[in-house]
């Protein structure tokens, strides 16, 4: 009967050690994959996130589009916000290119809200971000709006 109770106890340790062991290993786990999600964060306007012929898709867009409320040089007018210069910067600044693309999607153009297909939308911020300086990269910018979102858009080069 002592056997069995000393045998009893060593399965309970060796059990309780093996739970240890598996936390710590799924927490050493975790811990690795942190740097791995920041990177995806971390991308601002700055990182060339569209290029060139995306943003040349989203100039033909936005003069047949958008350029009769916003003006052809983005200016804005009247109760059209610009969408270029310091009051467009102020607006945007450390919000993201998915908060950006949403707001056209849902209520641009003015006349025909959701009009645009979704390709369009993110082709206009191409557009956009070109117009305003933003480097251009060797990718288009995505359509997904969980992708867009971890582009942050900052006025001041960091």
């Amino acid at each position: 009967m002592t056997k069995r109770l000393a045998t009893k106890g060593t399965e309970n340790r060796k059990g309780s050690l093996t739970k240890r062991l598996c936390s710590l290993l799924c927490f050493l786990c975790l811990l690795w994959l942190i740097p791995f999600s920041n990177a995806q964060e971390s991308r601002t306007t700055w990182d060339g996130v569209y290029n060139d012929t995306q943003a040349k898709r989203g100039e033909a867009v936005f003069v047949d589009a958008c350029s009769n409320c916003h003006g052809r040089t983005l200016e804005g007018a009247d109760m059209t916000p610009p969408l270029t210069g310091g009051a467009f910067m102020a607006n945007w600044d450390g919000l993201s290119v998915g908060d950006l693309t949403d707001r056209i999607r849902t209520s641009m153009p003015l006349d025909r809200p959701g009009s645009l297909s979704r390709q369009d939308n993110v082709d206009v911020v191409a557009y956009i971000l070109r117009f305003n300086q933003f480097p251009s990269g060797k990718e288009e910018l995505p359509r997904e709006t969980q992708t867009l979102k971890q582009i942050v858009i900052k006025a001041s080069k960091p």
